[in-house]
């Protein structure tokens, strides 16, 4: 199979999750900038999860313009990444309603690292489908920013029940670091 059809089908569910992200937010009860700040909460998860959502797009668009087969390995991996990106509205109600508190906080890190492993499942699927002397394979590289990301991720889950604000900035920290789109696969193509 050619990764093109993988491809629009993960176009379409990421549309999908971008949509219900959005459909989360209440419509403010004034007309002024005073209406929005009981939903600010709200607000910043939902950025935060648009970032989120954005960077996994991206990055998944890179790395399926270097593939040239997929087999029914990477369509599951595909689909274990989409499951946990398709969490993020949940969670943008969930922080809404009780706030940065520490179970949602921590719940969102959870989501955010094993999002992190299965895109690091589907990477290596996709190398096992074309071998490791494939375009996937030679742009991976170090992992640098990966095992870093997994790092923070995992200690920001355990920070959230002594300060969930803190958490937050890991998550915004890791998005911050991978707001670039991944050059490696661009450098190759």
């Amino acid at each position: 199979m050619k990764p093109d059809r993988l491809n629009a089908f993960t176009d379409g569910v990421i549309a999908i999750i971008i949509t219900i992200m959005v459909l989360s937010l209440p419509v403010p009860a004034g007309a002024g900038f005073a209406a929005l700040r009981p939903d600010i909460t709200l607000f910043g998860a939902y950025a935060l999860s648009f970032v989120n959502v954005g960077i996994y797009w991206n990055n998944h668009h890179h790395m399926l313009q270097a593939a040239r087969r997929v087999d029914g390995r990477v369509l599951w991996a595909n689909l274990f990444l989409l499951f946990w990106l398709s969490l993020f509205p949940f969670l943008i109600r969930w922080i809404g309603e009780a706030g940065v508190t520490a179970m949602p906080v921590a719940a969102f890190g959870a989501v955010l690292l094993l999002a992190g492993v299965a895109y690091y499942l589907l990477e290596r699927a996709l190398i096992a489908a074309e071998g490791e002397q494939s375009k996937i394979a030679k742009a991976v590289g170090a992992k640098t920013k990966e095992i870093m990301s997994v790092a923070l991720y995992a200690a920001a889950i355990g920070l959230a029940f002594v300060s969930p604000w803190f958490s937050v900035a890991i998550y915004l920290a890791v998005s911050a670091i991978w707001l670039i789109p991944d050059r490696r696969f661009e450098q190759l193509l």
